[in-house]
């Protein structure tokens, strides 16, 4: 098991989490701009669990790096729970190292602000999750500013990452 991690440090616990399991995670990000990569890099030795980041910011690109499907683009846009799934399951297969591709697939897609945009409030959120063959979409609506709906997203990737793998930590 890996030194302790400072309390009150959920990042930092996240990368020890993904230590001990020796998983890999794969990050895809649209509207936290790489926000949630560099919150995971800040903590030491995050370099032996996290394989990369893409920021997709541009919605082309969530199609030809992350190979969402284009029909959901066109019917649903950017900012929908089945891109954040399918973000998320893409990066996973972009991001392998060496023929392996990362245990988990996490990603960000969503209405930053100020305004609303493609029919969605600022605030509206959805964060990606994938492992295994299972892949899951976790909504939020998110208040404040451009800013905090960004850091709060970053807040909540972290928390979802570490609920996936409470789930199947044994008893």
């Amino acid at each position: 098991m890996p030194d302790a991690a400072p309390q009150g440090d959920p990042t930092a616990d996240l990368i020890a989490e993904l230590t001990a399991a020796h998983y890999t995670i794969a990050v895809a990000e649209s509207l936290t701009g790489g926000l949630l990569v560099a919150e995971l890099v800040r903590v030491p030795g995050a370099s032996v669990v996290v394989n990369g980041g893409v920021v997709a910011y541009n919605t082309e690109l969530k199609k030809t790096l992350l190979g969402v499907d284009s029909s959901v683009l066109n019917v649903h846009g950017p900012v929908h729970p089945d891109v954040a799934k399918l973000m998320a399951i893409g990066v996973r297969n972009l991001l392998a190292v060496n023929g392996d591709r990362a245990s988990i697939g996490v990603s960000t897609t969503g209405v930053a602000g100020p305004g609303p945009q493609g029919g969605h409030e600022a605030g509206t959120v959805y964060i990606g999750l994938a492992k295994g063959t299972g892949a899951w979409a976790i909504p939020l609506q998110l208040t404040g500013d451009r800013a905090a709906i960004r850091a709060e997203t970053v807040t909540k990737a972290i928390e979802a990452v570490r609920e996936l793998l409470a789930r199947e930590a044994p008893e």
